[in-house]
């Protein structure tokens, strides 16, 4: 009998155990939906906030390749009418020069100026013989003779010419204008970009400086903006020293110490500029228990303003976890997903 009554407790134990897990199992179904929506939510969001990030992304390349292309068509159009001015102000010259030479031949040939040729009333040719008309007459013919050909249309060509380098004038002057005025938003967005980038810059280094002797302990990072060479973009430096080597390139560290740097400077990011959730895919794997326990801690901490999803297969990483996601292949090729709500320790 008292075998039996042992072995009614214990089946009373296994029945009792056997009712508590299915209850947990039913209480992480009826969280799951709600997990699952939650989780789908910030998906949405986040995709909807990086879609309009995107978006006013590309508006402002845009804008600022327009922008660019505007100031390219005007930059040329500028050099083609500062060409056509120089070559009306050369033109004009020519005249002026042409005009001034056949005045001065007027006057050493005809030993008259042609101001005093306007106004002037004709002699009395009246008294004067055939002999000397007809001498006179050749003496003037010889004269234009050697005065050659001119251009009758000079004069009207001068002031075309000069209407056309005024119209250019004014025409370069307001490209000029327009030019300064792209020159000023070019400068103005350009303004914009590198402050929001410093800002960026000078947050995630303040935070790297904060999270690197965490996972390094008594060791120090940094970032640093590395001077371009000429046409090249700004770098950025990360230099990082662990406690007792006197190393500062990450080329030069351990395949752990590369992964626990990179992911120092990865949560520096995140905390700069903090979004609603993270996916990380086996992020730790190349971590000994010390260092991942120190990365634990740090994405401990991570977690309490954001949702963290992390991909791992390592055991201490699920301990920390709130829910588990198995995912599963079957001998049929059917993919199973299994989860598993974790109660934390009081």
């Amino acid at each position: 009998m008292a075998d039996i009554q042992l072995e009614i407790q214990n089946l009373e134990r296994d029945a009792q155990a056997l009712a508590e897990k299915d209850s947990a199992v039913a209480r992480a179904t009826a969280i799951l939906p709600a997990l699952g929506l939650a989780i789908k939510k910030s998906i949405s969001n986040l995709k909807k906030h990086t879609g309009e990030l995107e978006d006013q992304r590309k508006t402002e390349l845009a804008q600022l390749d327009a922008l660019n292309r505007e100031r390219l068509e005007l930059e040329k159009r500028s050099s083609s009418l500062a060409g056509e001015l120089q070559n009306a102000e050369m033109r004009s010259y020519e005249l002026k020069v042409q005009l001034s030479a056949i005045e001065e031949r007027i006057r050493e040939e005809l030993q008259i100026s042609l101001g005093d040729l306007e106004g002037s009333e004709p002699a009395d040719l009246a008294d004067r013989s055939d002999a000397e008309l007809e001498s006179e007459l050749r003496k003037i013919d010889n004269q234009l003779r050697v005065l050659g050909s001119f251009n009758p249309l000079a004069e009207e060509e001068y002031s075309a010419l000069e209407e056309r380098l005024n119209y250019l004038s004014t025409q370069l002057d307001d490209l000029n204008e327009a030019k300064s005025e792209l020159r000023g938003i070019i400068r103005e967005i350009d303004g914009k970009i590198q402050t929001t980038f410093a800002a960026a810059f000078e947050d995630t280094k303040r935070e790297f400086e904060k999270v690197f002797p965490i996972l390094f302990p008594g060791g120090s990072g940094s970032l640093n903006l590395t001077k371009p060479e000429e046409g090249e973009e700004v770098g950025i430096d990360v230099s990082v020293r662990p406690a007792g080597k006197r190393i500062e390139r990450m080329s030069l560290l351990s395949g752990g110490e590369r992964s626990l740097a990179a992911m120092a400077l990865l949560v520096a990011i995140f905390k700069a500029r903090p979004s609603p959730f993270y996916v990380l895919d086996e992020v730790e794997a190349a971590l000994d228990d010390t260092n991942l326990e120190r990365l634990l801690e740090v994405l401990k901490t991570l977690g309490e303003a954001s949702q963290l999803i992390i991909v791992t297969h390592q055991k201490r990483t699920m301990e920390i976890a709130d829910a588990l996601y198995g995912v599963s292949m079957g001998k049929d090729g059917v993919t199973k997903v299994m989860s598993q709500t974790l109660e934390k320790a009081s």
